[in-house]
């Protein structure tokens, strides 16, 4: 997508008391993570990590450190940069607070079952030490076999040292002889069973390898029971290669039941899935762009996919070439030499010729006329007979010979090129002192500009020259 489609993210939090404000220049999912890279109006880098959608910590940090959580998550996860259309869906509106560093694990207590702990002090390795993060996960863990539950106790700690390296120490403890039956049942059992007994091991095991596709299915039943659409979502754009008919219209139906049609149209091309092939909708919306003379920005809509738009947008293409400024073609100009090869040539010679001398002037206030040539290349295949290409082609030649700078003077007069009009005939003037045409040009140039002094002071010059012929 263009980006004056899509803005930037901002986010606010309070990070030991003080308000920090920055926006999202980087956010990662991670089956129930989500990471979120901050640049802070002082320059400053953030991290925060959010469990199930809530903030869990989060602190500045010069950089990532390898074989992190936070390594693992910005590497192997579902990666959404600062533009990406779902960013605002995903990160809050509202301020947020990072919890004091030295009252979190009993923030977590009051939050989270003890099996979600040590999957949580897993993602904190960048911000805690292996000391700091072995304690309650320990804890935890001798709790339940000291009650006899050997198989929770398996469970609490089975996941680390898929997530942290840093606590691989702990599969140490899975060894001995009576968590033999535990462990062979996560490798002998089915999918569905495993997530029947341990969920949160089967959405993680399952996003580590999604593209399995028993394991992308299963995820995907998770997130939708879990009404995470955005995450479901961002999971089918991640893979595309199963991207059909059917499943652009059963993602679609999911999304327009908590999107707006305009913000899914910024997904699908954001994901460079072609929504106007897809979904029948889109054109209904660009529609409604133009009919409230919104053409621009149904332009930069339908810019990404020019070259294979259907047939049915080639009257909506042809409407926007008339209706929107030449200014605006300008700063789009390749796109718009896409535009005019889609656009069918049986409308009015007339109106594409005015099109083209609106485009072809403001061109030439930013371009060599050579480089306005080659610019016009494309168009002219289209369109042969146009008389604005031929004028300019016409010039281009008269550039290359001093003797005719009257004749290119007026060419450039025609397209309003005051300043380059002048030039011309200033040198035809100087070539030809007793002349009184190029003075006469010049009056009028100055007029056109605005400058009465110079316009009359050039009439009088005129008029001298003019008696002097006269009278011999």
């Amino acid at each position: 997508m263009k980006n004056e489609l899509t803005m930037p993210t901002k986010i606010s939090f309070k990070s030991n008391r003080v308000m920090v404000n920055g926006e999202v220049v980087r956010t990662a999912i991670f089956a129930r993570f989500m990471v979120a890279e901050i640049q802070t109006e002082v320059n400053e880098k953030y991290y925060l990590i959010f469990y199930k959608n809530a903030l869990i910590y989060g602190d500045e940090l010069d950089k990532v450190q390898k074989g992190s959580f936070l390594d693992k998550v910005l590497n192997e996860g579902i990666i959404l940069n600062q533009k990406h259309p779902l960013l605002p869906v995903l990160i809050p509106t509202t301020a947020l607070t990072i919890p004091a560093k030295n009252k979190l694990f009993n923030h977590l207590q009051r939050n989270y079952s003890p099996l979600e702990i040590p999957c949580i002090a897993a993602a904190l390795d960048s911000f805690f030490s292996t000391e700091q993060l072995s304690k309650p996960i320990e804890n935890i863990f001798f709790h339940y076999r000291r009650n006899g539950s050997f198989s929770k106790a398996y469970q609490s700690i089975h996941l680390l040292s898929d997530l942290s390296p840093s606590l691989e120490k702990f599969s140490d403890l899975l060894h001995s002889r009576e968590y033999s039956s535990y462990s062979n049942f996560y490798t002998t059992s089915s999918l569905s069973a495993i997530e029947k007994k341990d969920p949160l091991f089967a959405e993680f095991h399952c996003f580590m390898n999604r593209k399995n596709s028993e394991h992308y299915q299963m995820l995907q039943k998770i997130l939708i029971n879990g009404e995470r659409y955005a995450e479901v979502l961002l999971l089918w754009m991640d893979d595309k290669k199963n991207l059909t008919s059917e499943s652009v219209k059963s993602q679609t139906d999911l999304a327009l039941k908590y999107l707006p049609l305009e913000n899914w149209i910024q997904v699908l091309s954001y994901a460079k899935i072609n929504p106007y092939k897809w979904v029948p909708e889109a054109r209904t919306f660009i529609e409604g762009l133009m009919r409230v003379g919104q053409y621009e920005k149904a332009a930069e809509y339908l810019f990404p996919f020019i070259e294979e738009l259907p047939a049915e947008y080639h009257l909506l293409l042809n409407e926007i070439w008339k209706q929107v400024g030449a200014d605006f073609v300008v700063s789009h100009l390749d796109e718009f030499l896409l535009l005019h090869q889609q656009v069918a040539q049986e409308n009015d010679p007339r109106q594409f010729e005015q099109r083209i001398l609106q485009l072809t002037a403001k061109l030439m206030e930013g371009h060599e006329l050579k480089v306005v040539c080659e610019k016009l290349k494309p168009i002219q295949k289209n369109f042969p007979h146009s008389i604005t290409i031929r004028k300019i082609n016409e010039m281009a030649v008269l550039l290359e010979n001093p003797d005719r700078m009257m004749e290119l003077g007026q060419f450039y007069a025609d397209f309003h090129q005051y300043d380059q009009a002048i030039e011309c005939f200033f040198w035809e003037m100087e070539l030809n002192p007793a002349d009184p045409a190029p003075v006469r040009q010049l009056s009028k140039m100055y007029q056109q500009k605005g400058m009465v002094n110079e316009a009359s002071a050039y009439q009088q010059i005129y008029s001298q020259l003019r008696s002097d012929q006269e009278t011999g």
